[in-house]
């Protein structure tokens, strides 16, 4: 039942309304409303560092994303 247990835990961002779910070790697993889940780094890529919008809780992965590409 770790369904129930990880949207306990789920993180909505305020300003774009995307759900972060904590995964530990391996990072946390963002769930868009469309396409496969990604990283913090991808939602930064994708959303964050454009929107820029007051109240966004992944404003430090600009630094993080690394130079993956």
């Amino acid at each position: 039942m770790s369904a129930s247990a990880e949207s306990s835990s789920l993180k909505v961002c305020p300003a774009c309304g995307v759900k972060i779910a904590p995964g530990g070790i391996t990072g946390d697993r963002v769930l868009f409303s469309a396409g496969p889940p990604g990283t913090r780094a991808t939602l930064w890529t994708r959303v964050c560092q454009y929107a820029k919008r007051p109240g966004c809780i992944n404003k430090d992965q600009g630094q993080s994303s690394g130079g993956t590409g």
